[in-house]
């Protein structure tokens, strides 16, 4: 159901962009970079997380949520929602949270670390399925707050 709510939504906001639904799972950011052949960092994350109300924040895939810097924005620790709660308020399974197609009025984030790319590949809907859009549209499109709230992932 959430893919197809994912080209519901993009038919009427963005009916120019594709949603590439692939034959592999996409669902973690080294699957999906290995599927589109890119960078890790231009996979975004979207994670669904807690304060009052649940919210979106859109990473890109080589960083993580820093505390610290979480809890001087958000004056909270940061906290997951569980994969139950992600569907019933995303209507998107675990590997393809994104923010399109979703029920009801998110805010939406998008972390600083996004800006390192002038394309990214969120994922639209399903744990195989992405869409490639450049960075700028994408937060534009989703009326994304920018916010720095992350921390490069050391491997």
């Amino acid at each position: 159901m959430s893919i197809k709510s994912v080209k519901e939504n993009l038919i009427k906001i963005a009916p120019d962009l594709e949603i590439i639904e692939h034959d592999i799972s996409t669902a973690s950011v080294n699957e999906a970079a290995l599927a589109h052949n890119v960078d890790p960092g231009q996979i975004v994350k979207t994670i669904a997380l807690i304060l009052e109300e649940p919210i979106l924040i859109m990473v890109a895939g080589n960083t993580k949520i820093d505390n610290k810097k979480y809890k001087n924005i958000f004056k909270k620790k940061a906290k997951m929602l569980s994969a139950s709660d992600t569907e019933l308020y995303t209507s998107h399974p675990i590997g393809g949270v994104c923010p399109f197609g979703l029920p009801s009025n998110l805010v939406i984030y998008a972390d600083k670390s996004l800006e390192n790319y002038e394309f990214v590949i969120p994922a639209a809907g399903s744990a195989n399925s992405s869409v490639i859009i450049s960075r700028k549209r994408l937060i534009n499109m989703v009326s994304a707050i920018i916010v720095d709230v992350t921390k490069k992932i050391i491997q």
